[in-house]
């Protein structure tokens, strides 16, 4: 059973920073590129970053592009999202998830994927 256990959210002021977690148990980490996603009040869930599985290419969202650092450790089945100069805009609660590609259109969630975390919820305030 997939297990995905996010963590590292919490309340900053716009410019600050954030290191989100996501360690994932129950599938083969390292063969999987894997996302982040983010979903606000009233939104859709969109993609925000993406990594491949050998960490050799990844991409980000227009919004977030010179801002975030996407990055894994497979020895430690854990991903993360270094988040830096905030913007109130991005206040969303955050998952991350398997995906299949990690083309310059973003993660894309692995099909047959239903075992969400409970995301982090990021707040930025202005």
């Amino acid at each position: 059973q997939v297990q995905v256990v996010e963590s590292g959210g919490g309340l900053v002021q716009a410019g600050g920073s954030l290191r989100l977690s996501c360690t994932v148990s129950g599938l083969p980490f390292g063969a999987w590129p894997m996302g982040w996603f983010r979903q606000a009040p009233g939104k859709e869930r969109e993609g925000v970053s993406c990594i491949t599985a050998t960490s050799s290419i990844a991409n980000y969202a227009d919004s977030v592009k010179g801002r975030f650092t996407i990055s894994r450790d497979n020895a430690k089945s854990t991903l993360y999202l270094q988040m830096n100069s905030l913007k109130p805009e991005d206040t969303a609660m955050y998952y991350c998830a398997p995906s299949n590609t990690c083309y310059r259109s973003g993660p894309e969630v692995a099909s047959g994927f239903r075992s969400w975390g409970q995301g982090t919820q990021v707040t930025v305030s202005s």
